[in-house]
């Protein structure tokens, strides 16, 4: 936080304060306090205490965790493949240099056919994972204030320089409106399907994202009152207020002349209120706070990432079905796999066992995916620009990869020379001029962060 806190004063009082568990973990470089709580303590079952144990402490029955945790890697290098299901998405785009003479060719191809919910999944698990990961690193005494300072610092450099980018090389034409409300994170809020993935389409997530870091302040206080042995019906009526939210929004809101480009049955209006709209997702988000607080006081059952995993491709498959409504297969049908996921990398680090995604490639890929995120399409359709059409499958797949890894080495740049040393200067007020220590990365998203102080610590 870097300012000076009193306990006690007006300001330890004041109602902006974060009241948040005691000794979680602050930052990278940050060792976790070592709260003493029962070693033994069955998952599923409370402490004795009654209260919640300390971050990264989770009760186990397999035995004690022998030393506290301050960092939760495997989430952080599951960013990278949600960032990848959104590129695969945005690579299957109606384009006629994709093996197809029309737009309605390249939106039937097996390719687009597989990953036509990809994208859909992608940010659903950022938007988990953002609730999850900012609940888990959420500080003693920390304020409002400090909390959107680190968010600020952590996703809007990334995003301008991201949105001047695609000013530059593929939105030059872009209206004046179009370009303001997507210059100040607005474009979520429009009902305006072209607006809304307009300059640089990934961006509408960050504005969303945006209303979430608003909120958690909120949101966490409120998910702190909560009772431990209450929280499974919060998650509930969470995971059953997502799935409601398609069929609510066909009932209630008008279709209009909009279509997607790529789905020519659905409402542009719909997709809105239904994907973009950020009160909408809101309940992603807090299903993820509730669920690392389930978590956190030993509430949650783990089923390991093998058959969370399963579960999570077959939902996928079960998305991909005919006759599955567009809108809950994007919503609604993959969000349980994901939180019984994202938790279950929780569980793996907290508890030693083996886990690909806390392999130090994938945490690389995991910290730069929130670049990667915001600058992928810019890859992508610069790279459609200069090799034009293509007609093999070979060469659509040597494209791709080669896209991939310019989006992959244009993040990294953007993460070392952009994020990496504003979030360490600016991420909270420093003494004497000197530099803050650094914070922890987002959820890209989003997030796809988004991706943030959501970063896997």
């Amino acid at each position: 936080m870097g300012e000076r806190h009193v306990p006690g004063t007006e300001r330890d009082r004041t109602a902006w304060a974060l009241p948040l568990p005691a000794r979680i973990r602050q930052g990278v470089t940050t060792v976790m306090a070592t709260d003493q709580t029962s070693p033994t303590s069955p998952v599923g079952e409370r402490p004795a205490s009654g209260t919640a144990p300390s971050a990264g402490r989770i009760p186990t029955t397999g035995g004690p965790v022998t030393a506290p945790v301050s960092r939760l890697p495997s989430l952080t290098g599951m960013r990278f493949p949600a960032a990848l299901l959104v590129f695969l998405f945005h690579v299957s785009l109606p384009a006629t240099w994709l093996l197809g003479d029309s737009a309605e060719d390249a939106n039937g191809t097996v390719f687009a056919r597989l990953v036509e919910q990809a994208g859909g999944l992608g940010v659903t698990f950022f938007f988990v994972l953002s609730g999850f990961v900012l609940t888990w690193s959420a500080r003693e005494g920390d304020t409002a204030r400090s909390f959107w300072r680190r968010r600020y610092v952590k996703i809007v450099p990334n995003y301008l320089v991201a949105w001047a980018s695609a000013m530059l090389l593929i939105a030059a034409g872009t209206a004046a409106w179009p370009a303001f409300a997507t210059l100040f994170m607005l474009q979520s809020w429009i009902p305006d399907y072209d607006i809304d993935f307009s300059v640089n389409p990934p961006g509408w997530s960050l504005s969303t994202e945006v209303f979430f870091y608003l909120c958690f302040p909120v949101l966490f206080h409120w998910a702190r009152r909560i009772p431990a042995q209450r929280l499974k019906y919060w998650i509930a009526a969470a995971v059953l207020a997502i799935a409601a939210t398609p069929f609510v929004t066909t009932a209630l809101i008008p279709a209009g002349e909009v279509r997607m480009s790529n789905e020519p049955d659905v409402s542009g209006l719909h997709l809105w209120f239904a994907y973009v709209f950020p009160p909408s997702r809101l309940l992603d988000f807090l299903l993820g706070v509730l669920v690392a607080r389930a978590v956190l006081l030993g509430r949650w059952r783990d089923i390991g990432l093998f058959w969370s995993g399963l579960l999570l491709v077959a939902s996928y498959v079960v998305a991909e079905l005919p006759g599955v409504p567009y809108l809950f297969a994007q919503r609604a049908v993959c969000v349980v796999p994901c939180v019984l996921f994202i938790a279950a990398g929780a569980f793996a680090d907290v508890r030693g066992r083996t886990s690909v995604f806390r392999h130090r490639f994938m945490v690389w890929l995991g910290e730069v995916s929130f670049a990667f995120y915001l600058l992928h399409f810019i890859v992508l359709a610069e790279g459609r620009d200069l090799v034009g059409r293509l007609d093999s499958v070979p060469a659509a797949i040597a494209v791709t990869v080669a896209e991939c890894a310019v989006a992959v080495l244009a993040s990294w740049a953007l993460y070392v020379w952009v994020e990496k040393p504003i979030v360490r200067r600016w991420s909270r007020p420093s003494r004497s001029g000197s530099p803050s220590p650094p914070a922890p990365a987002p959820s890209s998203p989003a997030s796809a962060g988004l991706p943030a102080r959501e970063r896997a610590t």
